[in-house]
């Protein structure tokens, strides 16, 4: 079969009359660096970007139900936001466009080769005053391109059709199994799955949303790049034209696309692609079947809870472990210092959020923020319903790995040493799941 006669057939599927009780709008807005910036990620020395291999977005799909409420999904080639920058883009959507903040969810790929934002992941870096303002300009520019790309998804609201399925990928491998023998006993758990909503106006698709559990790392050059799903999108896009393809980062904080390539940047990239094309054959295949009609109101709750975290590191044994520091590791030690100094000692608990979109029954969206580890995903599809429940990460802050207890109990980087980085004291409690659980069932029965 060509690629007209498949791409024809593709495009049929999708020939039937819009249900009237959604209106939808897509836009995206071209977040692509002008000049060289940090890029991020990856800690040690910072990386300066020397190329563009291809162009990076912040993308919008914004729905309004028949009740008139409007709720925008954003996402993003971007490594992640913090809570300044979550504040400040949800603030501009509340007041200029009238989004509420449960109707906003803000998910990014978790790109490495995407540049250094605001203070994301900010004991990571030591910036010269050049690099530091080369990011603060950057930074600038993408707040007025998360504003830009919010107003043209609204302003492009019109009768459409929202449908739902789910197909299969196999680019994602547990990392935490990868990493040398003391990693043999970890569990090799990954979510294979590739949820997608089609959105469907007229006589073609105005939006592909698609997801996927597995960090964006294929690459690890100096190069701007949107990874594996950057070259799933831009091939979507080339295969549906005037299509806005979007990728949501669900829970792939344990896992990895593998093998990787380091050193070798050409064949790193050809790679990437090739996961890329892997992923975006699994959506075409997703659209070439029956796909479900999503039906309305689109029901939404969002809420909040407390993660405890384990004690720290007295200030005394900061202070004399030091002095033998450099790098990351030594500002993580200024920062607990720091905390001590000013605030009489280190947070004890990390404050979470959690949202919940309910496309009727046939679709549940929960929205977990940071780094959450793949049992979560399947936990709540198990609990939920398999092919009616689609669970993401990486919304809201990225303020840390997210582990379940199996994770934690395990130990290692996503579940213990990892925690530093992030600026928090030590290791959340045994608590994490259950308080994470009871907050997620807590708003799926206010979303009913």
């Amino acid at each position: 079969m060509n690629a007209m006669v498949r791409l024809s057939m593709l495009l049929g599927c999708f020939c039937m009359p819009a249900n009237a009780a959604w209106l939808a709008g897509a836009a995206k807005a071209d977040i692509t660096p002008a000049e060289s910036v940090p890029l991020a990620g990856y800690g040690g020395k910072t990386r300066m970007s020397q190329r563009v291999d291809h162009a990076i977005w912040l993308k919008a799909l914004a729905v309004r139900d028949d009740s008139g409420a409007t709720s925008v999904l954003v996402t993003a080639d971007l490594v992640g936001l913090s809570d300044k920058m979550i504040a400040i883009i949800a603030k501009n959507a509340a007041e200029k466009h009238h989004i509420p903040r449960e109707r906003l969810i803000l998910n990014t790929s978790h790109n490495h080769s995407c540049p250094v934002t605001e203070d994301v992941l900010w004991l990571y870096y030591e910036f010269t005053p050049e690099e530091a303002a080369a990011k603060d300009r950057y930074t600038a520019m993408v707040y007025a391109k998360y504003d830009e790309v919010i107003v043209a998804a609204i302003a492009a609201l019109a009768p459409a059709e929202l449908r739902f399925d789910q197909g299969l990928a196999g680019v994602a491998v547990n990392r935490r199994r990868s990493r040398g023998p003391e990693s043999r006993a970890f569990g090799g758990q990954v979510d294979q799955d590739v949820p997608v909503i089609a959105v469907k106006a007229g006589d073609g698709l105005k939006a592909i949303v698609f997801g996927y559990s597995c960090h964006t790392t294929a690459l690890g050059g100096l190069s701007i790049n949107g990874d594996y799903a950057g070259f799933a999108q831009l091939e979507l896009e080339k295969a549906f034209p005037g299509c806005v393809a979007m990728f949501v980062q669900n829970c792939g904080g344990d896992a990895n696309p593998l093998p990787r390539i380091r050193g070798r940047d050409v064949e790193a990239v050809e790679l990437a692609g090739m996961y890329g094309h892997i992923l975006a054959e699994a959506v075409r295949q997703v659209l070439a079947g029956t796909m479900t009609s999503l039906s309305g109101p689109l029901k939404v709750a969002m809420g909040e809870t407390e993660l405890p975290l384990q004690p720290g590191i007295p200030l005394e044994e900061l202070k004399q472990r030091l002095p033998n520091l450099t790098g990351m590791p030594r500002r993580e030690f200024e920062h607990f210092i720091r905390q001590h100094e000013t605030a009489g000692g280190t947070p004890d608990h990390v404050r979470y959020p959690v949202q919940v979109w309910r496309f009727g029954p046939e679709l549940t969206y929960i929205a977990l923020t940071g780094e959450t580890v793949v049992d979560y995903s399947l936990k709540f599809k198990a609990a939920q319903g398999w092919n009616t429940t689609w669970v993401s990460g990486y919304n809201n802050d990225l303020l840390s790995y997210v582990p379940s207890l199996r994770v934690l109990k395990e130990g290692g980087y996503e579940g213990v040493t990892g925690m530093f980085e992030y600026g928090h004291r030590g290791p959340y409690t045994e608590a994490v799941e259950d308080l994470i659980t009871a907050k997620v069932m807590e708003l799926l029965e206010k979303a009913r």
